[in-house]
């Protein structure tokens, strides 16, 4: 199948080239391949990549992939339809050329023109997706494509291999011959022709791997680059993976006027920071308007909570609607080139209106600085990874009282001293006292991010139960309903809360929200009141059984039935979850056995503790698991499984009702 991204397209300037192209040319199947049923190597995969192969060159301006793909079951089938992106205008896709082999070894050529599709457009630039279908795809069948990717002459293209696929690779090839000065062994003088996009001097071809042990990129005389591999691993498949950027196989080529990476991240950290200062410059009608919002007696702190709270008031456009060039103009509105821009407008992005924090907070005497991360969700900031596109937001370090603490104004409805997840345990580079230096943001305590689910039921002696719970969430969860109601209606939202209600009460139980209290305030904990009924229990002859645990019934406790682990968790955030639930009793019923008080212990990174408490006609059942971790290695794995099947033993307890002799409960 084809790459995973687009190769990076880099506009340089350049001399004229000959143009060409080369061509691959189709395989014949081996015996063993057309009789292959499974496949040792990758036990009970659904299809095999046989070969892989990615050539680019740039003196002729081309891209050719090339693959064979062994189909051993029905699941895989939907490897018959191939889609290849690209940008209109800057590339075209052509020569392809596709065929099925069956395991008779029958071979049925594709015929026809693909579909050319589609796929977003903004501005003037516009994705669009060559597809077709190879023909009578079945179980056993191979299926063997090419195609070629060609850019214009003034285009060059350093390539991302992005080594990984779907399914096991057997064997895969990848070349890229360089523009010819920048071949291995080149010895070519007046590099004067290759700019990059800002006027500078193509100086250097410095590319960064990440491959399996033994593996590296190879140099051949002809000027090209090679990598060859074998038995390459599927993407793996875990639950609470760290995003597929940070560990996947790859390797990125770059032309770059630095002649290294700590050459190229200099140069860049300070064209940032000078970017920053000049936009976030405390101007007069900054000082003007920190003047009108904090008070001289006001500490430090207070200055930054109400400077935090005028700027997170503001129209965000990341979170409600970017205006277009048109209405900027209709409305008499400026693009905003400083900070003082975007305090006028009352509007800005989540970029523009972290800026203006930190020109306020400069304004107001405070030590801010700007830090760019690379997003959570998104990988990890890889300093050897030449590209500053890789670093997505910003978030403000505030120096006080000799402490710094880390503000996510950018972020609409967070609360101050708080950051989105994503924002934390995050790397990239950050301003300080001492000039421009890589860091990494703190993660987020567990008591930052809680959860408790209060409530009282009332059972009937069929075991139907009624009554109602109020979600009370402070960080994470109320951060993501406080952000759905931006962009939803509140009918919405509601509806989007039930559905996830559903997914976590007992099946038979239908619970719906009522409202929402603080639903506009990020600074006071959310409360959800919900109101829930239906059939809880089983009733025997003699007995009702209902679950220990209310809203643990459905087993969502993740890793129970995961044995080994390739990559290392990442849980997003460390939080704890509170339950307390009060079961009202009919007359006739008491307590046989209840869910047994406990500790599960992890030391130092989680526990599950447990209580029950029975009254006369009532009993109280309360759950807390707290987890203080974020990340777990793939080494710490079996601990970690241990903990939570542990946890998922505990929770199957049930609560035992019997009919009391005298008939009138207890």
């Amino acid at each position: 199948m084809p790459t995973r991204a687009f190769t990076r397209f880099i506009l340089l300037f350049v001399l004229t080239v000959a143009p060409a192209l080369l061509r691959a040319q189709f395989q014949d199947p081996t015996p063993e391949e057309l009789k292959m049923t499974e496949d040792p190597k990758a036990p009970g995969a659904a299809a095999v990549y046989l070969n892989f192969e990615q050539t680019t060159d740039d003196p002729l301006h081309y891209r050719s992939v090339y693959a064979r793909i062994k189909i051993l079951s029905e699941k895989a089938r939907d490897l018959a339809t191939v889609e290849l992106p690209y940008v209109r205008g800057n590339t075209e896709i052509t020569d392809i050329k596709a065929r099925t082999i069956h395991s008779d070894g029958a071979v049925i050529p594709l015929v026809g023109k693909p579909e050319d599709l589609l796929t977003t457009k903004s501005g003037d630039r516009q994705v669009d997706r060559k597809v077709f279908n190879l023909p009578s795809v079945e179980v056993g069948s191979i299926l063997e494509y090419r195609y070629q990717v060609r850019y214009d002459d003034h285009q060059f293209s350093a390539p991302s291999w992005e080594i990984q696929h779907p399914y096991f690779v057997h064997q895969a090839r990848y070349v890229f011959t360089p523009f010819r000065e920048f071949a291995p062994g080149a010895q070519v003088a007046g590099r004067n022709h290759l700019f990059d996009d800002h006027g500078n001097l193509i100086k250097n071809l410095i590319w960064f791997e990440r491959l399996p042990p033994g593996n590296g990129v190879k140099t051949e005389v002809p000027g090209r680059f090679i990598l060859s591999l074998t038995d390459i691993p599927p993407v793996p498949q875990e639950q609470w993976m760290p995003p597929r950027d940070s560990f996947l196989y790859s390797v990125n080529f770059y032309y770059e006027s630095a002649m290294s990476s700590t050459e190229f991240w200099v140069s860049k950290a300070k064209l940032w920071s000078k970017e920053v200062d000049h936009f976030a410059e405390p101007t007069k009608p900054i000082s003007d308007a920190v003047a009108g919002l904090v008070q001289p007696g006001d500490s430090d702190l207070d200055k930054a909570k109400k400077i935090y709270q005028a700027v997170e008031a503001l129209d965000n456009t990341d979170f409600s609607r970017k205006k277009g060039e048109a209405e900027i103009k209709q409305l008499g509105l400026r693009t905003a080139k400083r900070a003082e821009d975007t305090w006028a407008e009352k509007s800005g992005s989540r970029q523009d209106i972290t800026l203006l924090y930190i020109a306020m907070a400069r304004a107001a005497g405070l030590t801010a600085y700007d830090m760019k991360v690379r997003n959570r969700d998104r990988g990890n900031f890889e300093p050897s990874y030449l590209f500053f596109g890789q670093l997505d937001d910003d978030i403000v370090i505030l120096a006080i009282n000799g402490k710094e603490i880390v503000l996510d104004p950018g972020e609409k409805m967070c609360p101050f001293q708080a950051v989105h997840w994503k924002h934390s345990g995050a790397s990239g580079i950050r301003q300080s006292a001492d000039g421009r230096a890589t860091a990494i943001s703190p993660y987020q305590a567990y008591t930052a991010n809680t959860l408790a689910r209060m409530g009282e039921l009332s059972l009937a002696a069929d075991g139907s139960v009624s009554g109602s719970f109020r979600f009370i969430m402070s960080g994470q969860q109320a951060l993501v309903w406080r952000q759905a109601a931006l962009e939803n209606d509140p009918e919405e939202v509601k509806k989007r809360f039930d559905r996830w209600l559903q997914s976590i009460v007992p099946a038979g139980v239908q619970a719906h929200v009522d409202h929402f209290l603080a639903l506009d305030d990020p600074e006071a904990n959310l409360i959800a009141v919900v109101q829930a009924d239906g059939a809880l229990g089983t009733v025997t002859a003699k007995r009702v059984l209902l679950p220990g645990f209310f809203f643990e019934t459905r087993g969502n406790q993740p890793f129970v039935d995961q044995e080994k682990r390739i990559e290392p968790v990442d849980m997003h955030y460390a939080d704890q979850v509170t339950d307390q639930i009060t079961i009202d009793l009919p007359a006739g019923l008491s307590v046989e056995g209840a869910p047994q008080s406990a500790k599960v212990p992890w030391a130092s990174r989680a526990l599950l503790a447990t209580n029950s408490v029975v009254n006369p006609n009532q009993v109280i059942i309360a759950r807390q698991l707290t987890r203080g971790f974020t990340i777990v290695k793939p080494e710490e794995y079996r601990d970690l499984r241990d903990f939570y099947q542990k946890v998922a033993a505990t929770d199957q307890q049930q609560l035992v009702l019997t009919a009391s002799p005298s008939g009138k409960g207890n």
